[in-house]
């Protein structure tokens, strides 16, 4: 049995389609979880309920904790640490293995323009303290409690069925809804995206290489350095619009946070749009002889769906 807990999300519902070229038994676990195939587990459960969580994870040989939580920073200091103290204490009892599905907030502002797995974590934002607590959370179990884990971290979303990456929400949604696009802080600075298939597949296969646990990954990422421009002119180029777009400047989303508890909370994590964000995937590319997807065929992808929908 391999369990998801966070299933309905981005990198759920794919790695759920993923994880059947390795075992026959999915279990997926979100407060209303929905079946991606015919033959998936489900268990309600409220991840934040410890006993629930023991429950969810019971019979499992490895546990995917995918969930994402409201992105509001009195949600993550309440929620998060207590989401991964359960599903730590839950992998531990039932002898599981984790998979902890991570983003790029722990590392410090000065690693974002070329971030390896050895990139220090210190961050300097409240949501990226919170993501270093739970990391350190990690590898405490692994080292005083002997917890077998794996990090799989991952630049920003972008993919089919992405609902809450910055690509999908200021890019392409808005030129199918012939609106101009934006982007944030500066449209000529480098930005890496990671494309969900891919980064499904990786976490799939990172769960099921033995060798591959209490160590960190970086998800398969193009390594082509598109700046925000580029990602602009070959989305309205593939939707057949304009490249019409808006930059969203730090000035402006401070003005803006006033007013929308949203915007605020994307203040803080201008350093990772104000400069160079390139993710190296190097690692698992190498290790794994992995080929990432091309920005120019993921584009296409995600617009053929787009398309097809209207």
């Amino acid at each position: 049995m391999q369990t998801i807990l966070g299933s309905g999300g981005a990198i759920g519902i794919p790695l759920a389609k993923e994880l059947l070229k390795y075992t026959d038994k999915v279990r997926l676990v979100a407060r209303h979880p929905k079946k991606v195939k015919e033959s998936d587990e489900l268990f309600a459960a409220d991840l934040t309920n410890k006993e629930q969580v023991d429950k969810a994870v019971a019979g499992s040989d490895v546990v995917y904790l995918a969930a994402g939580l409201q992105y509001k920073i009195n949600v993550w200091r309440k929620q998060w640490p207590l989401i991964m103290q359960n599903t730590i204490d839950a992998c531990l009892a039932h002898h599981a293995k984790l998979v902890f599905v991570d983003n790029v907030y722990a590392y410090a502002p000065d690693e974002i323009p070329h971030m390896t797995e050895e990139s220090r974590i210190a961050p300097e934002t409240k949501k990226g303290k919170v993501r270093a607590e739970l990391l350190q959370m990690i590898f405490d179990a692994i080292e005083k409690k002997g917890l077998t884990a794996l990090i799989a971290r991952s630049a920003d979303f972008y993919g089919p069925n992405v609902k809450t990456g910055f690509l999908n929400l200021s890019v392409i949604d808005k030129f199918k809804k012939k609106q101009k696009a934006y982007w944030q802080a500066d449209a000529h600075k480098i930005h890496s995206f990671t494309f969900t298939p891919d980064a499904a597949k990786a976490i799939a296969l990172l769960g099921n290489t033995p060798d591959a646990y209490n160590q960190t990954w970086h998800l398969p990422t193009s390594s082509e350095k598109w700046t925000g421009d580029d990602f602009i002119n070959h989305v309205a180029e593939a939707m057949h619009v304009k490249p019409r777009y808006f930059t969203l400047t730090k000035t402006m989303i401070a003005l803006t946070g006033l007013f929308s508890p949203i915007v605020k909370e994307l203040k803080e994590m201008q350093y990772q749009n104000d400069r160079d964000y390139f993710f190296d995937s190097s690692k698992f590319d190498k290790r794994f002889s992995f080929t990432p997807t091309s920005y120019k065929d993921g584009i296409e992808q995600i617009v053929k769906k787009e398309m097809a929908e209207l």
